[in-house]
């Protein structure tokens, strides 16, 4: 299964140097990092990044972190992943930039919708 994490690309781009993504603001604080499954991702967008631009999305195979993933109750008490643990860069498959309609509402890559 493929987890979710959205960030901002200059961060992305600063922890490729290190070769681990330590999290935003928001994850440090919780002390876990947020991730949101494909069908979880446009709530999480909408709610969480509407207005933001130069954003990342990054793909993670769950089953690459699952001895740092736990699945905990949020909005509506759906499951969310929680990584507890800095993200190995070499764990994310692939990543997309995000874009905006001209609404304002991200553009899901094919593969997500």
């Amino acid at each position: 299964m493929i987890i979710y994490k959205v960030c901002p690309k200059a961060d992305y781009e600063a922890a490729k140097d290190e070769g681990f993504y330590r999290g935003m603001p928001v994850d440090i604080e919780d002390g876990f990092m947020h991730f949101s499954t494909a069908a979880q991702l446009p709530e999480t967008l909408e709610k969480h990044f509407a207005g933001q631009s130069d954003l990342v999305l990054l793909y993670v195979d769950a089953e690459w972190v699952e001895n740092h993933l736990k699945w905990e109750p949020s909005r509506g008490d759906d499951l969310f992943p929680h990584l507890y643990a800095e993200l190995n860069l070499a764990h994310v498959l692939r990543t997309h930039d995000l874009k905006v309609d001209e609404n304002g509402r991200f553009i899901l890559p094919d593969d997500i919708r």
